[in-house]
């Protein structure tokens, strides 16, 4: 089939990698957000999908919005027969889903109908599921609603962070859509629609949701660290100012420590929970390179009696 692939983060890179590298399918064209500032500088930058299509000479298009004349005008030319989606970012108008014959098909990283929306695996770690996966489906104009081609599953496992997971689901879910182009040519794969049991939703982490609370359980503390990693960081606050919590572990044999309360030995920093406490491994304070806890305890010399999260 004739295809015009559609993302824009590196984690969509794999699937276009393996789309190039199938043989079957032309990629015609690629969909990207527009170039976007980065850096010290703040200098456009263009999308690691931009970047990875142009180094394969293949036409990048990046439409402010996909519902531009000039890009719907454009796509038409093409004449796509298939739209493969890896978190593209925008909106696709009805206009646009309606140009390929055989529709946009969106690789999501969830088994669905679970974690509908776009931070489904930040959930899952967060929800401390223990299974998680992704899936296929022909998008239409409702939320990750469409009907699914396949799905592939994929182990949580207890230390991952949202990046660790979404690292493997990447190449995981390449493999994937790569399989589900193949079908949908031969005609052997069809969507079935989803349940209407078992839906949940995945809307964006904020910073607000990655402010840890003292006083819930250890393993929701260490979920909530694990889930916003790497963003938008999981943080507290010490001294007045924003401690960003980059790792932490269990350390069920505290049960001595109130929540919030600090604990510093000569290698190890604890904090009290709602249940048994957590050793904190890395941490960033506000203005600083990251750093494992211990020394930024010597550092800022922590008195007894201090907590994290006063305010």
């Amino acid at each position: 089939m004739k295809l015009v692939f559609a993302g824009t983060p590196e984690v969509a890179v794999p699937a276009l990698d393996a789309l190039i590298a199938s043989g079957r399918h032309e990629v015609a064209a690629v969909v990207t957000r527009p170039d976007a500032p980065a850096g010290r500088g703040r200098h456009l930058v263009a999308s690691p999908v931009a970047q990875r299509a142009e180094e394969a000479g293949i036409e990048v298009l990046k439409p402010g919005r996909p519902r531009e004349e000039a890009f719907l005008a454009r796509l038409r030319e093409i004449a796509p027969d298939c739209c493969p989606v890896v978190a593209y970012g925008a909106l696709l108008p009805r206009v646009a889903l309606d140009v390929p014959v055989h529709g946009w098909v969106n690789l999501h990283f969830s088994l669905l109908p679970a974690w509908r929306g776009a931070a489904p695996v930040q959930h899952a770690v967060m929800a401390g599921d223990e299974i998680t996966g992704a899936s296929t489906f022909l998008i239409e104009e409702g939320l990750d609603s469409g009907p699914v081609f396949g799905t592939v599953t994929e182990e949580v496992r207890p230390t991952d962070t949202s990046g660790d997971l979404l690292t493997r689901l990447a190449f995981a879910g390449s493999g994937l859509l790569a399989a589900t182009m193949d079908g949908i040519e031969d005609g052997t794969l069809k969507a079935v629609p989803q349940p209407a049991d078992g839906i949940t939703t995945a809307p964006k982490i904020t910073v607000d949701d990655a402010h840890v609370d003292w006083a819930a359980p250890a393993l929701r503390v260490d979920r909530v660290v694990r889930g916003c990693t790497p963003a938008p960081g999981a943080w507290t606050v010490f001294r007045g100012e924003r401690l960003k919590l980059i790792q932490v572990t269990l350390a069920p044999d505290r049960t001595d420590l109130a929540p919030g309360a600090l604990s510093v030995g000569k290698n190890n920093v604890y904090v009290g929970t709602g249940s048994f406490a957590v050793e904190l491994l890395w941490v960033q304070a506000q203005g600083k390179k990251p750093m494992r806890a211990a020394d930024w305890a010597r550092g800022v010399r922590i008195a007894e009696g201090e907590e994290l999260g006063v305010r």
